[in-house]
C-alpha cells in the first residue's frame, strides 16, 4: 500500500465525510505523476530535386507557376545564398549523405548505371545517425550513388550493399538516372517486377546484340537525342548504356513522378507514429523530361516547363500528406536541388527554343557542370522545426552541413563529431541566426574547386575547355586565377584577380589548407 494512504488511514477519525476526504486526497497522491510534457523529436523530410536552377521556382523569380513550392517559402525560410557542394549530381549526393566533400574521395564523379556502392558501409552517414537516434529512415527516388560490391551489382538477385547498408530502413530507387540503364526500379534489395525468365544484362562498354539503339534505329524514337543518349531504346527513348532483358520491370517515364511520389507518401503513412527521416529524391527535372499526360502543355516552355509543374505537384502531395496525417507542425521540410540548371542536356525537347524570358539560373553565370555560381547556387527552402516563417535569408549555407544540423535537431549533435566536413548550422537553418558559413567550397565537373569567403569568390586555375560544347554552358576553366566580388558582381562579370593579388594569395592558401587537412578547419 502507498505510504501516504496508510498514514492517512491511521490519522483520520473514523466515520463520516472527513475520513473519506482524507482518504481520497491521500489516494490521489499515490497515482503516477504525469510526465512533464515533452516535444516529440521532429520529423525530417528532405526533398532533393534534380537539375532545378535557382531561377526555376516562382518565389525565386521563375516564370513557371510553382504554388506548392512557393507555399513552403511563404511558411518558412527562403535562402538566397545556399549551395550544393558540386555542380553535378553524384558528388553532391555523396557529400549530402556523408558530410564529406566528394572531391576528397576518388571515384565520386558522375556514376555509371552499374557502379558499385560509393558510400562504404560502416561509416557515419546522415541516415545512419538519425537511425541511431530512433528515426525510421527511408529513401525514395533517384539514388545515383552506386549499388553492389566492387564490379557493380547483379540485377537478377539480391542487390547489396546499398541504401539499407548505410543507414536507411527502406528504399525505393531509380538506381542511377532516368537517362541511364538499367531502366527499372529497385525496392530494398530487388528489382521490382522482374521476371526470372527474362534476366537483366547491363553494359556501359560493349553493345548488347539484338537490342535496338537510338543511333541505329532513330525511327523507333518518340524523343530524339541532341547529343549522346543514343544507346538502348526503352519506352521510345534511347539512353546512356546498353541493356537487355527485364522487360516486365522496365519503367514508363510518364508514370515515374506518380510512382515515386506515391511511395514517398506511403512511407510517411507507414511511419507516422514515430519520428522519421524521408529523403525524397525526385527525378524531375532531369532528362529525359517526359511529363505525365495531365501535365503536358501546362506551361508555355514545353517539356522542361511541364516537368517543373509536375515537380511542384509532387511537393504538394507531400505537404498534403503531412497535413492530413497531422504531422506538418512537427516536421522540418527542406526543399533544394543537387546542382544548378541545364537547358539542353541531351534530348531534343524544345527546352532551348521555348525558354522565352525564363532565366533558369537567375542572375548567376554558368549552370550545371560549371565553376561559376550557377553551378552550385540552388533554391533552398526550409519550413518547420520551430524555425522562422515567411522570411528570406542571405546567409551562406552549404548542403554538406545538413548532416550535422539534422543531428543537432534530432538531439544527437555529438554523433556528427567524426564527420570530416559537416558543421552544425542548425540555428542558421532555422533562421534564428544570420551567421554565414565561414567559407564554401564548390566543385565543378572537371574537378575545379572554387572558394567563397565573405564577399570574395576565388576559382583556382584549371586547364580545359571554357564552354561545354554540348550544353553551351560556361565551365569557368581558365589557366589564370579568377576572383570575383559577389556582393557587387553576383554575375561574376569582372575578374579582380589582377587588382587584388593579396586576396588571391590568401584564398589560394586557404583552399590548399582545406585540401591537405583532410577535413574542415576549425
Amino acid at each position: 500500500m502507498c505510504t501516504g494512504l496508510a498514514a492517512a488511514r491511521r490519522m483520520a477519525r473514523p466515520g463520516g465525510v472527513a475520513l473519506a476526504c482524507v482518504l481520497l486526497l491521500a489516494a490521489a497522491s499515490c497515482l503516477p505523476r504525469a510526465a512533464e510534457p515533452t516535444r516529440a523529436k521532429p520529423n525530417i523530410v528532405l526533398i532533393y530535386t534534380d537539375d532545378l536552377g535557382w531561377g526555376d521556382v516562382g518565389s525565386y523569380g521563375g516564370t513557371v507557376a510553382t504554388p506548392n513550392i512557393d507555399r513552403l517559402a511563404s511558411e518558412g525560410l527562403r535562402f538566397t545564398h545556399a549551395h550544393a557542394t558540386s555542380a553535378t549530381c553524384t558528388p553532391s549526393r555523396y557529400s549530402l549523405l556523408t558530410g564529406e566533400y566528394a572531391w576528397r574521395r576518388a571515384g565520386t564523379g558522375i556514376a555509371t548505371g552499374d557502379a558499385a556502392l560509393l558510400i562504404e558501409p560502416g561509416r557515419a552517414t546522415l541516415p545512419g545517425i538519425l537511425q541511431g537516434a530512433g528515426y525510421a529512415t527511408g529513401v525514395v527516388g533517384k539514388w545515383h550513388l552506386g549499388l553492389g560490391p566492387s564490379g557493380g551489382p547483379s540485377w537478377n538477385g539480391e542487390i547489396g550493399p546499398g541504401p539499407l547498408d548505410v543507414g536507411f530502413d527502406y528504399s525505393f530507387l531509380i538506381p542511377a538516372t532516368g537517362d541511364r540503364v538499367p531502366t527499372v526500379y529497385v525496392e530494398n534489395r530487388r528489382v521490382v517486377g522482374l521476371d526470372p525468365a527474362d534476366p537483366i544484362r547491363v553494359s556501359f562498354g560493349t553493345p548488347i546484340p539484338g537490342e535496338p539503339t537510338g543511333k541505329e534505329r532513330p525511327d523507333l524514337l518518340k524523343m530524339a537525342p541532341s547529343h549522346g543518349h543514343d544507346h538502348t531504346i526503352v519506352n521510345g527513348i534511347s539512353r546512356i548504356g546498353y541493356m537487355s532483358g527485364g522487360r516486365a520491370a522496365r519503367w514508363v517515364d510518364e508514370d515515374m513522378a506518380d510512382v515515386i511520389t506515391r511511395k514517398a507518401v506511403d512511407f510517411l503513412e507507414a511511419n507516422r507514429q514515430r519520428p522519421f527521416f524521408l529523403y525524397f529524391s525526385t527525378h524531375d527535372i532531369h532528362v529525359p523530361r517526359v511529363p505525365h499526360p495531365r501535365f503536358v502543355r501546362k506551361t508555355t516552355m514545353g517539356p522542361r516547363g511541364d516537368v517543373i509543374a509536375q515537380l511542384d505537384w509532387s511537393v504538394g502531395e507531400i505537404l498534403a500528406a503531412l497535413d492530413r496525417l497531422g504531422l506538418a507542425e512537427n516536421t522540418l521540410v527542406v526543399f533544394t536541388s543537387d546542382n544548378g540548371a541545364v537547358v539542353d542536356d541531351g534530348y531534343r525537347d524544345q527546352s532551348v527554343e521555348r525558354l522565352g524570358a525564363h532565366r533558369p539560373n537567375g542572375p548567376f553565370r554558368g549552370g550545371k557542370y560549371s565553376a561559376y555560381e550557377a553551378g552550385t547556387r540552388v533554391p533552398f527552402i526550409v519550413r518547420g522545426g520551430g524555425g522562422e516563417r515567411g522570411r528570406v535569408s542571405d546567409a551562406a549555407f552549404s548542403q554538406v552541413d545538413l548532416l550535422a544540423s539534422f543531428a543537432a535537431l534530432a538531439g544527437v549533435p555529438a554523433a556528427a563529431a567524426g564527420v570530416p566536413d559537416s558543421r552544425d548550422a542548425l540555428e542558421t537553418l532555422l533562421g534564428r541566426s544570420s551567421a554565414s558559413r565561414p567559407h564554401l567550397v564548390e566543385q565543378a565537373v572537371n574537378g575545379t574547386l572554387s572558394l567563397v569567403r565573405g564577399r570574395w569568390k576565388y576559382i583556382e586555375p584549371h586547364p580545359g575547355p571554357r564552354v561545354n560544347a554540348n550544353t553551351n554552358i560556361e565551365l569557368g576553366n581558365s589557366p589564370e586565377p579568377q576572383l570575383y566580388d559577389l556582393s557587387a558582381d553576383p554575375g561574376e562579370t569582372r575578374n579582380l584577380a589582377g587588382e587584388q593579388a593579396g586576396v588571391v594569395r590568401e584564398m589560394a592558401a586557404l583552399l590548399q589548407q582545406l585540401r591537405s587537412s583532410g577535413r574542415e578547419l576549425p
